[in-house]
């Protein structure tokens, strides 16, 4: 039996705290709705999604010494996935909480991730990180990642292919200073403007050079409901999904499209399979979709051919 390709995932792992309200948002007020809890993070939200298409994984994060702690814990061991981490008794476990309307639209965020700047880039100089980087296929990182941890771990990665998910505008800059070290990066058109200057709104082929010029080789690049861009150095086209692909859809989306690659399939069919995965994340209860054999085949299915960008 062949051997599955191994993935170490090194970012954010955390409680992922969501509310929607039950009617229209009055400021300055208690408003009533529903609040919901998980455990999320760009980086657990893809690689298990990369677990479940057939990848193994271990994942390198940092936590509290608290409550929620134990339940990031339970669910990287549910996920099948080798935990790395490290806890740190004197601090409180990295938490983001969003409110959104009753349309699904974001009201406001508070992201608590101090932690990760504070300790990540010290842990990957541990030994068993070092061991874990050596002996995997790749990497996989989101830019919860300070500069200088991101630096390191491209270093040890020297070789290995290193995918990239942005998380946000704000922090997608981090990326740069890396994206010539980058097989792959992730990203919405937010992030995408954030790291080039263009407007969200800028037309496909201008976001791609943009991206080029910034000195990223390959990418993909969401918009909602619109097209998921994909390129690299020869090709550039897009993916209509039949669904919009929005907030885990997109985490889901690289972890499918990477382990595609990892399986040798091109950029084209790869994103292909991350359109499909992001379709069933839209679908599915929690912030990782099942993926079933036969769930995915279906999904695929409805999932357009590429197209060439003009």
């Amino acid at each position: 039996m062949m051997k599955s390709p191994t993935i170490l995932g090194v970012g954010g792992v955390y409680i992922e705290r969501r509310g929607r309200l039950a009617g229209a948002f009055v400021p300055a007020a208690s408003n009533p709705g529903t609040m919901r809890e998980a455990v999320g993070g760009a980086v657990f939200n893809a690689l298990r999604c990369a677990v479940r298409r057939g990848i193994s994984g271990s994942l390198l994060s940092v936590r509290g010494g608290d409550v929620p702690a134990d339940t990031v814990s339970r669910a990287v061991a549910a996920a099948g996935i080798a935990d790395l981490s490290v806890v740190f008794l004197d601090r409180t476990t990295p938490s983001n909480t969003t409110i959104i309307d009753g349309d699904g639209a974001l009201i406001v965020g508070l992201a608590d991730m101090a932690l990760y700047d504070l300790a990540l880039a010290k842990q990957i100089r541990r030994a068993k990180v070092r061991e874990a980087i050596s002996t995997a296929d790749a990497v996989l990182c989101d830019a919860n990642l300070p500069p200088m941890a991101l630096e390191r771990l491209v270093t040890l990665a020297a070789g290995k292919p290193v995918f990239a998910l942005a998380v946000s505008p704000s922090k997608a800059a981090r990326l740069t200073l890396v994206f010539e070290f980058l097989a792959m990066a992730f990203m919405n058109r937010h992030d995408a403007g954030a790291l080039t200057g263009a407007d969200v709104d800028a037309d496909e082929r201008g976001i791609v050079d943009g991206l080029r010029r910034a000195g990223l080789k390959s990418g993909a690049v969401t918009a909602g409901d619109g097209p998921v861009l994909g390129f690299d150095e020869t090709d550039a086209f897009s993916i209509l999904p039949p669904k919009k692909v929005t907030d885990g859809a997109a985490d889901a989306l690289a972890g499918a499209t990477v382990a595609a690659l990892l399986r040798g399939l091109t950029l084209r069919a790869a994103l292909r399979d991350g359109v499909a995965a992001a379709m069933l994340a839209i679908e599915s209860a929690g912030l990782a979709p099942v993926l079933t054999a036969a769930d995915f085949a279906d999904a695929l299915a409805l999932v357009p051919e590429p197209q060439e960008l003009a």
